[in-house]
């Protein structure tokens, strides 16, 4: 394994470096400024376009997608890199380089199984930037940390599929800019192979029957830059036939090579989120004064930006090890280590943002600062994309299996 930056993960980094000390950066403080005066909460701010406008003019776009074809043709140890660094501001720079979920995820649905109508309605102007999307499987009634459980109906009537159920947290609905719904849920409840019950079909927003009900908050914050997260009713939602992605019953396979990248792509920003975090504890300790002397010379804040550094080299590692894996084997061959980053990096994330808001005191907790953000963001990635448990279970499975 050879983990050095070639020539043109390199190129990527300087200019992305770059591009967040020039632009991204000084637009945060702006970009909560203009939020302050939009009709909407879930409005863009005008330099969010602005951004996008730049990332686009520096060839900073879709960076994500490894199909040359669609995206930037990287390869997962090429994109880690280049993660990592959006990371350091996520509400603004994946937005600005198309790079953000859950648009991500979506791109990738349909650039590997959707149709050519599909591609040409729906991710060519995701991949323009034009429009935002959702993914909706996740239901406040069942435990949708085991997909099987999830109940909507995707029942077929003649030429049409006819959606029934209620879905939450499903990130991006708020967004006006969000115009289509991935939706999953069950083609066949009484099949045989609970796996090949559920199916992905797409549905407009402004499709009769689709309700957004109200914005889901996480520890109090709306996530707005990224469309929100909303509880949304399909309500005898028609949607043509035409609008299945890939095959009856291939919903749970679908979602399973969504996940694989979207997991890796979090565990690249959490990175990011990390370095962010032990930047602010560094230049809070080194201007601070307590009990007589500067916080920097206190022997616990040592231990933790100690502590903070070794974890961050350990799981930068470990993330481009499963990069390099899941290029060279696929994500099936790398699916021991892909579990390993999902369970190991929001955790260790989480601890070091906690340290550095314990460092900033109030003002860790504040809005003047990012870390509060920043925590509540790493903190829902211990669910989301599949709760540690469940991953947790999988990997020990594997474990026991050699000795059985």
């Amino acid at each position: 394994m050879d983990f050095a930056f070639d020539a043109r993960t390199e190129e990527l980094r300087g200019k992305l470096l770059a591009f967040m000390d020039e632009y991204v950066y000084p637009a945060e403080a702006v970009a909560e400024e203009q939020r302050a005066q939009l009709a909407s909460p879930w409005d863009t701010p005008a330099v969010v376009e602005e951004l996008k406008a730049e990332a686009r003019r520096q060839g900073l776009w879709n960076l994500f997608l490894p199909d040359a074809e669609y995206g930037a043709g990287l390869t997962n140890l090429q994109y880690a890199p280049l993660a990592e660094i959006t990371g350091r501001s996520p509400q603004l720079a994946p937005t600005a380089l198309n790079c953000a979920a859950p648009d991500t995820g979506n791109m990738e649905v349909l650039s590997q199984f959707g149709d050519e109508q599909q591609k040409k309605q729906w991710l060519e102007p995701l991949l323009a930037g034009e429009i935002r999307s959702a993914f909706a499987m996740t239901e406040p009634e069942v435990a949708s940390s085991d997909a099987t459980n999830i109940t909507t109906y995707i029942e077929r009537d003649g030429d049409e599929y006819v959606i029934t159920g209620r879905k939450w947290y499903i990130s991006g609905a708020m967004n006006p800019d969000c115009k289509i719904f991935i939706v999953m849920g069950k083609t066949d409840p009484d099949g045989d192979d609970i796996r090949r019950q559920q199916s992905m079909v797409l549905v407009p927003r402004d499709t009769p029957g689709v309700t957004i009900k109200r914005a889901m908050q996480v520890f109090g914050y709306g996530d707005h830059y990224h469309g929100g997260h909303a509880e949304v009713i399909f309500d005898h939602a028609r949607v043509p036939v035409s609008n299945l992605i890939g095959e009856e019953g291939g919903g749970f396979a679908i979602a399973q090579a969504r996940l694989g990248p979207g997991r890796i792509h979090h565990c690249m920003r959490l990175i990011g989120m990390a370095e962010r975090a032990i930047e602010l504890m560094c230049r809070r300790a080194v201007s601070r004064t307590a009990f007589g002397k500067a916080l920097a010379q206190q022997g616990v804040v040592h231990n933790w930006i100690a502590d903070a550094r070794v974890t961050v080299e350990q799981l930068r590692l470990l993330v481009l090890k499963t990069a390099w894996l899941m290029d060279t084997v696929g994500n099936r061959g790398a699916h021991t280590e892909i579990q390993s980053i999902k369970i190991a990096t929001p955790r260790a994330v989480v601890d070091i943002i906690d340290r550095a808001i314990q460092l900033h005191g109030a003002g860790g907790v504040s809005q003047d600062f990012p870390l509060a953000e920043l925590y509540a963001g790493a903190r829902t990635l211990m669910i989301a994309d599949g709760p540690d448990e469940v991953h947790q279970r999988s990997l020990a499975r594997r474990e026991l299996k050699k000795y059985v």
